[in-house]
């Protein structure tokens, strides 16, 4: 079997407001800024292979005088996912010694994926193959970006579990014919895998 992981929440935790604590020390008045300047669609673009400076630049044309505490996310990205999700990674060991095959889908910034592979070393070496949503222009839940891994690999959907916390990226991989877990905690995964004769 074919496991495919998504990244962040999965194997790494990701704090977007740790990104803006320089200016918002607290974490509730981050989220509040985070949340009022629309940053979810805004790094959902950015994730699709926009570049950073365009990101800003629509950021403060959409929220004037409000960019600002974003416009050093790339530099203090390595702050957003500092905490692996061991026990996820203890089970990807486990997999990976049965024998299956690991691969990876996220959706990721092209500037801010070179950060996670500095801050997290394993993420570029125990994948056969990532796919990176800011490289490939493709982002998940859309059937191209799980269509890019399997013709990439030559795997078959209906060979692949693929793992993911977001409801609509796990409805997305189904719809191609992947198996797929809805990510809740490394102890629910063990238990859906056991369940799958995959450990």
């Amino acid at each position: 079997m074919n496991v495919v992981f998504d990244v962040g929440n999965v194997l790494i935790r990701w704090r977007p407001e740790r990104a803006v604590a320089h200016v918002y020390p607290d974490r509730d008045e981050a989220l509040d800024y985070l949340e009022a300047v629309g940053f979810a669609d805004w790094n959902y673009t950015q994730d699709g292979g926009r570049p950073f400076a365009e990101g800003i630049a629509a950021l403060e044309a959409a929220h004037p005088g409000q960019s600002g505490p974003l416009s050093t996310y790339v530099a203090r990205f390595g702050e957003t996912i500092a905490e692996p999700i061991s026990g996820t990674w203890d089970l990807l060991d486990r997999l990976k010694a049965r024998g299956h095959r690991l691969f990876a889908i996220t959706n990721f910034a092209a500037e801010t994926w070179p950060v996670a592979l500095q801050v997290h070393p394993r993420l570029g070496g125990v994948f056969e193959d990532v796919v990176v949503s800011g490289f490939e222009k493709l982002l998940k839940p859309e059937p191209a970006i799980f269509e890019r891994l399997l013709a990439r690999n030559g795997v078959q959907a209906q060979d692949c579990l693929f793992i993911d916390d977001s409801p609509a990226n796990v409805t997305g991989a189904q719809a191609v014919g992947m198996a797929a877990h809805l990510f809740t905690t490394p102890e629910a995964l063990e238990a859906d895998l056991i369940a799958r004769a995959l450990l």
